[in-house]
C-alpha cells in the first residue's frame, strides 16, 4: 500500500515538473522536453492498457490545461504511448517476464532494453506531436530536426524517470 502511494505522489510531482518544464524550460525551438513517456511507461505492469490510457489522458490534458500551449497537444500525442505500452514492455522483458509482479526498471530489464523501448515510445509521442504541433506549416527539415533532437535529448532524460518511479527496482 505505501509503495503505492509512493509511486501516486512521485507520479503527481513529476507532472508538476513536466508543467515547470514547458512553462519556463524553452532550450531551443527544435528540442520539445518532455518526461510523460517515461511516466507512462513507469505505470505498475498490473495497470491495464484501458486504464493507462485512461491515466495518460488525464495526465495530458492536466499538462496542456496548466502550461503554456496548445490544449490537447499532449494528450493527443500521450494516449498512443498508454496503448502500445504492454507490448513495449514484453518486447523489452520477454514473455516469461512480463508478469504482473516484476517491475518495469533499469535493474530487471537492463539498460539496454530500457532504452530501446524508451527510443520506441518517444519515438510514437514525438511523431505525433510533432505533426500535430507544426499542422502543415513547417517545412520537413524542421520537423525532422526537432524530432531528432527531442528524441535524443529525452531519451536521456526518461532513464532518469523511470529510475526514479521505479521504486521496487531499486
Amino acid at each position: 500500500m505505501k509503495t503505492n502511494q509512493n509511486f501516486t505522489i512521485i507520479y503527481i510531482l513529476l507532472a508538476l515538473a513536466q508543467m515547470v518544464i514547458c512553462n519556463y524550460c524553452r532550450i531551443s525551438p527544435f528540442i520539445y522536453v518532455t518526461i510523460l513517456p517515461a511516466m507512462v511507461l513507469a505505470l505498475p505492469q498490473k495497470i491495464n492498457t484501458a486504464l493507462s490510457m485512461v491515466i495518460a489522458f488525464i495526465t495530458g490534458l492536466a499538462v496542456d490545461f496548466l502550461s503554456e500551449g496548445i490544449i490537447g497537444l499532449n494528450t493527443l500525442s500521450l494516449v498512443p504511448v498508454a496503448f502500445i505500452r504492454h507490448p513495449l514492455l514484453q518486447m523489452a522483458t520477454g514473455e516469461e517476464n512480463s508478469g504482473k509482479d516484476s517491475p518495469f526498471g533499469l535493474k530487471s530489464a537492463g539498460i539496454g532494453k530500457v532504452l530501446v523501448t524508451v527510443i520506441v515510445a518517444y519515438a510514437v509521442f514525438l511523431s505525433v506531436y510533432v505533426m500535430a504541433d507544426s499542422a502543415g506549416v513547417r517545412p520537413l527539415w524542421f520537423n525532422a530536426a526537432r524530432f531528432g533532437a527531442s528524441l535524443v535529448a529525452d531519451s536521456l532524460l526518461a532513464l532518469l524517470v523511470i529510475h526514479v518511479l521505479t521504486t521496487k527496482d531499486r
